[in-house]
């Protein structure tokens, strides 16, 4: 299933794991109160750089600085919470990867416990709820990434409900608002581009992508908790709704502050190379492929697949080297095998470029290969269907008349 539409049947609903940004703690005489340790200022500037450590993906160092707050608060469920969420920015890089899954699940229950003892004698105790929203959306958005749906339906549901309890609190609303914003776009993303799902939706409140991002806007630049969460979501908003300058600029401002995340590495060469802007988009692909090769945690096929896209695509447009272009297309393909991504663009272009530089170098067998696979994986309004079906069928017609 599209992992935008998996966004929408989970983290959209409800402020998914929107705690993302900081939390520990700078002990006083009397210390934090133990009903408010999310908003208590000193755990806020405390636990800053744990969170710099996850996003920069140091997660062993992180999970060190996160673990104190299970030691110096063992019946809240804020430690918990985060060493959760650590272990969910694990698999972000690559969503397949499953052997992370039992840890999260295993933190997020324990946030769980906890925090629904906290509820069962303060019913009114906001970031209890907060948390309770937020651990059963990570793992909703878990479940929902292997397919489990009534697993995910049920977290869902119980995340919504929370979420629904947790509202009024106006000094953390900046981070209810993640939820809400997320929801409003992706609900309205999957009514335009999924008609089959049109009748599920009609269960659900409608959304405005518009006021979608204004809010996600808000959340990244007001927000504590969630600010890189929506940052997160709005690189990804902005590229497809055609605004790769402004997913260019969050994807690197974020690539500066964490240029060991290869999620925003990922975009900010993708939104070089879409923008035009070769000589910026050689240097990151060729970043990627080296940490790919170099075996650099969280880089693989997922990184590898648009690093040598864009080399085959820079070697065969500017460098006019076809040799060099063939291997990195080549190189592509392979990438987006290893990662199961044969439905990408990437993958069908990589085709179609490997389909016309045969034909240029009068290797017809292998032309008819490449054009067909381009061809099925991709779509018919897409120009690289257009493109590669109006290539075969004038290699075909030539074929005929030499016979």
């Amino acid at each position: 299933m599209n992992n935008h539409l998996k966004k929408l049947i989970f983290l959209c609903l409800l402020g998914g794991s929107s705690i993302a940004q900081s939390v520990p703690y700078i002990r006083g005489d009397e210390g934090p109160d133990p009903n408010k340790l999310l908003m208590d200022r000193g755990i806020q500037i405390s636990t800053t750089e744990a969170f710099n450590l996850m996003y920069n993906f140091r997660f062993d160092e992180a999970a060190k600085e996160f673990k104190w707050l299970k030691v110096e608060f063992p019946e809240h469920p804020i430690g918990d919470f985060l060493l959760g969420l650590n272990e969910w920015w694990r698999i972000v890089p690559d969503t397949k990867e499953t052997k992370y899954d039992e840890i999260c699940h295993a933190y997020m229950d324990e946030a769980i416990n906890k925090a629904e003892k906290i509820h069962k004698r303060n019913k009114s105790n906001k970031e209890v709820l907060f948390i309770l929203c937020a651990a059963y959306a990570v793992k909703g958005r878990l479940f929902a990434e292997r397919e489990k749906w009534v697993k995910s339906a049920w977290a869902g549901k119980k995340a919504i409900k929370y979420l629904d309890e947790s509202r009024g609190e106006e000094n953390i609303n900046p981070e209810l608002l993640f939820g809400d914003g997320v929801y409003n776009y992706y609900s309205k993303w999957i009514h335009e581009n999924y008609k089959s799902l049109r009748p599920l939706l009609t269960f659900f409140r409608k959304g405005s992508k518009e006021q979608g991002i204004k809010q996600l806007e808000y959340v990244a630049n007001n927000a504590f908790y969630s600010r890189m969460e929506a940052r997160y979501f709005l690189v990804q908003i902005y590229a497809m709704e055609k605004q790769s300058g402004k997913s260019l600029m969050m994807a690197a401002q974020m690539h500066q502050l964490y240029p060991n995340n290869s999620f925003f590495h990922r975009f900010v060469a993708r939104n070089s190379f879409a923008l035009g802007r070769l000589a910026d988009a050689e240097v990151y692909a060729r970043e990627l492929l080296r940490n790919v090769e170099e075996r650099r945690y969280g880089y693989g096929a997922n990184d590898g697949r648009y690093g040598a896209y864009i080399l085959g695509y820079l070697y065969l447009n500017k460098y006019r080297d076809n040799t060099l272009a063939k291997q990195y297309f080549e190189k592509s393909i392979e990438y987006a095998l290893e990662n199961g991504s044969k439905e990408t663009g990437y993958y069908a272009s990589a085709n179609l470029s490997l389909g016309k530089i045969a034909i240029e170098e009068k290797s017809y067998q292998a032309a008819v290969r490449y054009l067909s696979e381009a061809l099925k994986n991709s779509d018919k309004n897409s120009s690289t269907y257009k493109e590669a079906k109006a290539e075969l069928e004038k290699l075909t017609k030539s074929l005929k008349k030499k016979k």
